[in-house]
C-alpha cells in the first residue's frame, strides 16, 4: 500500500508541475506574442512592402513652359508601388549626379533608390535637369556656376509636381527632395537658399536670364543628402528642413567637411545639431566618393557588388530617418 501510494504522489506531482509549466509558457506568449507580430509586420514607408515598382517613362515636368526642342532636359521616370490602392501619398524627387556635366534619371544609383523606395510606398520622380559643357570639368568656377540652372530646374519640379498631385496620387505637402553628389548638392541649394543668394555665391553674370531672381527656397518635407554638399552653411537657417546625410569618411570629391567652397555632410550634420534641428548621418568609414573605396566612375567596376551594397544601406539609413517623420 505505501509503495502504490509513494507512485501515484509521484505521477501526479508530475502532472501538476507540466501544468505549472505550460500555464506560465502561456502568459510568456500572450505577453509577448503581440510584440512579436509587430517586429514582423512591415511597415509602409520604411520596409519593402511591395513586391515591385511600375514605371512610366520619359514623362515630362516643364511641357508647359519650355520649348519642345529643350523638352529633353526636364523628363522624369515615375516609380509607383504596383498595385497600390493608397493616394495621397509622399513623393521624393531623385536628382542624379555627375558634377552638373554627366548623368542622367537612369543612373544606376538613382534607377535603384527610385525603385526601392516605391517598394516602401513612396512616389518617387527620378529627373533630368540642364547640364553644362563637359569643358566646366576643367574650370571649378564654371562647375559650381552650372549649378544655378539646375537648381531652378528643380524648383520647377517642385512646383509641378504640387500642380499635378492628384494625377499621380501624391500629398503637396509632403515632397521630399534627394540626390547624391552635385543631385544631393541641388536638394539642399533648393531647400535652403534663395535664388538670389545662389547667384551671388556661384558668381551668375545675368540670374534674370534663368528666371526670377527672388524665389526660394523652396519648401519641402525634408532632404536625402547623399555625398553632396551646400555652399554657405548659413543658408542652413533659412528653412527647418530636416536633413539627413550620408558619406564616405574618405570622400575627396566632395569633402565631409570644408573644400573649395563646399559645406560637406559633417559640417551640415553639425551645423544642423547646433541648431537643434532634426538631422541624422552614417558615415561610411574607409569609403570615398559615391561609396566607392577608390572613386572610379566608370560603369565596368571590379567592386560594383559591394557598392551596390552599400547604396542599399544608405537607402535604408535614409528610409529609417524619413519614417520617423512620416
Amino acid at each position: 500500500m505505501p509503495k502504490n501510494t509513494k507512485k501515484k504522489f509521484s505521477i501526479s506531482s508530475i502532472i501538476n508541475d507540466k501544468a505549472e509549466l505550460l500555464k506560465n509558457l502561456l502568459i510568456v506568449l500572450l505577453l509577448l506574442g503581440p510584440g512579436l507580430a509587430c517586429a514582423q509586420e512591415p511597415h509602409r514607408y520604411k520596409d519593402l512592402l511591395f513586391p515591385s515598382a511600375d514605371i512610366k517613362s520619359d514623362l515630362n515636368y516643364a511641357a508647359d513652359t519650355v520649348a519642345t526642342a529643350k523638352r529633353k532636359y526636364y523628363a522624369f521616370d515615375l516609380y509607383t508601388p504596383q498595385n497600390d490602392t493608397v493616394k495621397n501619398r509622399p513623393l521624393i524627387i531623385w536628382m542624379h549626379g555627375g558634377g552638373f556635366v554627366f548623368g542622367s534619371k537612369t543612373d544606376e544609383n538613382i534607377k535603384l533608390w527610385s525603385a526601392e523606395f516605391a517598394r516602401r510606398g513612396y512616389v518617387c520622380a527620378a529627373i533630368n535637369y540642364r547640364l553644362g559643357k563637359t569643358s566646366a570639368l576643367f574650370n571649378f568656377g564654371k562647375l559650381v556656376r552650372n549649378a544655378y540652372p539646375a537648381v531652378l530646374d528643380a524648383r520647377l519640379a517642385v512646383d509641378y509636381f504640387r500642380k499635378h498631385h492628384r494625377e499621380f496620387g501624391i500629398d503637396p505637402d509632403r515632397i521630399i527632395l534627394a540626390g547624391n553628389s552635385a543631385g544631393a548638392m541641388m536638394a539642399l541649394q533648393t531647400a535652403f537658399s534663395n535664388n538670389r543668394e545662389l547667384a551671388d555665391s556661384v558668381r551668375v553674370g545675368n540670374p534674370a536670364a534663368y528666371g526670377p531672381v527672388n524665389a526660394g527656397p523652396t519648401p519641402v518635407l525634408a532632404v536625402i543628402n547623399f555625398w553632396g554638399g551646400i555652399y554657405n552653411i548659413n543658408w542652413l537657417k533659412n528653412a527647418k528642413v530636416p536633413v539627413v546625410s550620408i558619406y564616405g569618411s574618405n570622400d575627396h570629391i566632395v569633402y565631409p567637411g570644408f573644400n573649395k567652397g563646399t559645406y560637406g555632410g559633417e559640417k551640415i550634420y553639425d551645423e544642423l545639431i547646433a541648431l537643434k534641428r532634426n538631422t541624422a548621418r552614417h558615415v561610411f568609414e574607409g569609403y570615398g566618393h559615391e561609396l566607392y573605396r577608390h572613386f572610379n566612375p566608370l560603369p565596368i567596376h571590379p567592386g560594383k557588388a559591394g557598392i551596390r551594397k552599400r547604396w542599399r544601406e544608405a537607402g535604408n539609413f535614409a528610409a529609417d530617418f524619413l519614417y520617423k517623420m512620416i
